[in-house]
């Protein structure tokens, strides 16, 4: 196993992730997905490859069942469980539960609990397990590694425009807008402003695309990171008057320490 620099690792030099301290951030089976591309090939090991195999896991998982057998036996999810996936509904991915806990600085598996059972209808700790154990992971994560590194900045006046507008324009939503809608509202209002318009792209209706430095600023402004999921489902299941609110808070230079 590599570090995150291509050296490898050593015990002595404290350098990359050891598998008994993965699984103390995930689980086996993430670990397992993770080793399934390229298995005999050098591996980097550090913290940041975990969520991504985390995802990576359960969405091969959730295709297994939709498969052909062909598309089956290549699939991790077969090789990983001896040829029998589980069946395992999750709907909130660890990205988006380590970018909820970023919001709402969350030590406590009951505080993302509350986004969830709250935006995601019929979602319990005694109804899906698996994903009680993702909070669970997701919470000691954000612990150790994204809360430390959280870094938020604030706005300059042009983006300070264009995050009013956007509460605004979530002001003009109903509570319970679905993560499309609000991405298509986040995605008018980078639209709008010139600064956030991607000349090499085209929106169906023929005018300019939006650029990705457009989510990169409401991730850095509002969550203090770098990257997230797609923003209109983070306000879905983070809540509209709560994002809003983070607004605001960003805007008044509130969260920045």
């Amino acid at each position: 196993f590599l570090d995150e620099n291509g050296q490898k690792i050593s015990k002595s030099k404290g350098n990359g992730l050891t598998i008994d301290e993965w699984l103390a951030y995930a689980s086996p089976e993430s670990l397992g997905q993770y080793m399934f591309q390229k298995p005999r090939a050098a591996k980097r090991l550090y913290f940041d490859v975990i969520p991504r195999a985390v995802d990576e896991y359960f969405s091969f998982l959730d295709a297994f069942g939709r498969q052909d057998p062909d598309q089956q036996l290549g699939n991790p999810a077969w090789h990983i469980h001896a040829g029998a996936p589980p069946s395992i509904d999750m709907p909130v991915t660890f990205v988006m539960l380590l970018n909820l806990a970023a919001a709402s600085n969350a030590h406590e598996k009951d505080v993302l609990w509350g986004f969830i059972t709250r935006h995601v209808e019929g979602v319990t700790p005694e109804s899906h397990p698996k994903l009680d154990e993702l909070v669970g992971y997701a919470v000691r994560y954000y612990d150790d590694f994204v809360a430390p590194t959280k870094r938020f900045r604030e706005p300059d006046a042009e983006e300070r425009d264009a995050l009013l507008a956007l509460d605004e324009a979530l002001a003009g939503l109903p509570l319970d807008a679905d993560s499309t809608d609000i991405q298509n509202a986040v995605y008018e209002v980078g639209r709008s402003f010139a600064r956030f318009q991607d000349a090499k792209k085209t929106g169906p209706d023929g005018r300019p695309g939006v650029a990705l430095t457009w989510f990169a600023t409401l991730y850095e402004i509002l969550l203090g990171m770098e990257r997230g999921p797609r923003f209109g489902s983070f306000a879905a299941i983070y809540g509209i008057p709560e994002t809003r609110t983070l607004i605001a808070r960003a805007v008044a230079g509130e969260l920045v320490t």
